[in-house]
C-alpha cells in the first residue's frame, strides 16, 4: 500500500438524500497527524445505526469532521503529534471518533483515547467503545441517576441498552427495559435487568405503573421521541429526567405542559457526535475513571452478536436493518 493511501469503506452517493447509496471500499489520503492527535491503525470497529443514516445523507458528519463513516475504533498508534505526551506508538487504544472509523486509519485528538484493557480484544474493544460512552455519558453525566433509582431503557437489546443495563446494575439502580422478543428480554434479565415488557405485545406505561406501584421511573433514556414522549412525562416520578438520545419514532408532537411544571421535571437532549473536542477530553477523562475499571474487572462487559470483515460491509449494515442482532456488530479489517 502507498503510504500516503489507505483503504477506507466509501459512499458512492447518487445524489438524492435518502437512497441507500452503495458503499465501496476505495484507496483514499491517509489523514495526516496534527499536533495534539495520533494515528491509530483501526483493527475493528463497530456498525452503528447513525451509519445508515449517513450513507443515506440523512446524517452529515459535524464540520471538520472525517466524512468517512464510523463513529468508533479500536486498533494500535502509529504515529504520534509532536505535542503528545503520554502515548507511544503500538500502544493498544479506543474510543469515538465524529468520523473516520471505517477507514483503515484514524486521527484522533490524544486526550480522546482509551488504553484497551488486557482481557478485550480489538473486537471487544470496538463493541464497547461508542455504546458505553453513550450510556454513561446519558445515564450518569447528563441525568446523574443515583443507586436506588429506577431507570426505564427502551431497545434493551441494542449496543447502548446492553451497556446501559450494565453500567446502571454496576451502581445499584434497578432497570426496566422494553424490547420486541421474549428472547431478547430475557437475555437483558441475565444481562441486570429487573424487569422486561415487550412493547409489540403489551402497553409499556402502563406495565411500568404496575411494575413500580404507580411511582413510576425515576430516568428514561429515549431514542424514541415524539410518539412516546406523552407517555414519559406521565410514568416519570417527580423531579423525574428524561434524556433524548434519538427521534426514532417522529420529530413533532404535542404534550399538556403542566405536568412538566407539577413534576418539576427535566427533558434533557443528549446529542455525543458533535460535541466539541474539549467536552469530549472530559468525557474520556471521566470515562477512563468510572468505567474503565469495570470493564478491566469484568464487572461490565461488550456483547458482541457478530463479527463481518470489512468487505461485507454492506451485509452488517443490512443485519443492523433487519433489527435482529442482540448487542453490538463489529467490523475487522
Amino acid at each position: 500500500m502507498n503510504k500516503q493511501r489507505m483503504p477506507a469503506v466509501v459512499v458512492r452517493e447518487t445524489g438524492k438524500k435518502g437512497d441507500w447509496n452503495e458503499l465501496s471500499i476505495e484507496e483514499v489520503p491517509l489523514p495526516q497527524v496534527k499536533q495534539d492527535e495520533v494515528i491509530v491503525q483501526v483493527h475493528a470497529c463497530s456498525v452503528n445505526r447513525a451509519d445508515l443514516l449517513q450513507r443515506r445523507g440523512l446524517y452529515p458528519p459535524p464540520l471538520g469532521a472525517s466524512s468517512i463513516m464510523g463513529l468508533d475504533f479500536a486498533g494500535t498508534i502509529t504515529e504520534v503529534g509532536s505535542n503528545v505526551e503520554g502515548w507511544e506508538p503500538w500502544a493498544k487504544v479506543f474510543g469515538i471518533t465524529a468520523g473516520g472509523g471505517y477507514g483503515r486509519y484514524v486521527a484522533v485528538p490524544a486526550a480522546h483515547l482509551v488504553p484497551i484493557p488486557a482481557n478485550l480484544s480489538f473486537v471487544d474493544a470496538a463493541a464497547a467503545a461508542e455504546v458505553f460512552f453513550t450510556a454513561f455519558l446519558n445515564i450518569f453525566l447528563e441525568a446523574m441517576i443515583e443507586s436506588g433509582e429506577t431507570l426505564l431503557i427502551h431497545g434493551g437489546g441494542s449496543g447502548v441498552g446492553t451497556a446501559a443495563i450494565q453500567l446502571a446494575r454496576a451502581a445499584a439502580v434497578r432497570v426496566i427495559v422494553t424490547a420486541g422478543s421474549e428472547d431478547k428480554l430475557q437475555r437483558c434479565l441475565e444481562l441486570g435487568a429487573a424487569h422486561g415488557i415487550n412493547y409489540k405485545e403489551q402497553d409499556f406505561a402502563a406495565e411500568v405503573l404496575e411494575l413500580t406501584e404507580g411511582r413510576g421511573v425515576d430516568v428514561i433514556l429515549d431514542w424514541i421521541g415524539a410518539s412516546y414522549l406523552e407517555k414519559h412525562l406521565r410514568i416519570l416520578k417527580t423531579r423525574g429526567r428524561l434524556v433524548l438520545i434519538g427521534l426514532m419514532g417522529g420529530t413533532r408532537t404535542e404534550i399538556q405542559l403542566p405536568v412538566v411544571l407539577t413534576k418539576r421535571l427535566r427533558i434533557i437532549g443528549s446529542v455525543l457526535r458533535s460535541q466539541s473536542d474539549k467536552e469530549k477530553a472530559a468525557l474520556v477523562r471521566a470515562f477512563t475513571d468510572w468505567v474503565l475499571p469495570l470493564l478491566e474487572s469484568g464487572k461490565v462487559r461488550p456483547v458482541v452478536d457478530r463479527v463481518f470483515p470489512i468487505d461485507k460491509v454492506e451485509e452488517a449494515h443490512q443485519y443492523m436493518l433487519a433489527g435482529e442482532h442482540f448487542g453490538k456488530l463489529v467490523l475487522t479489517w
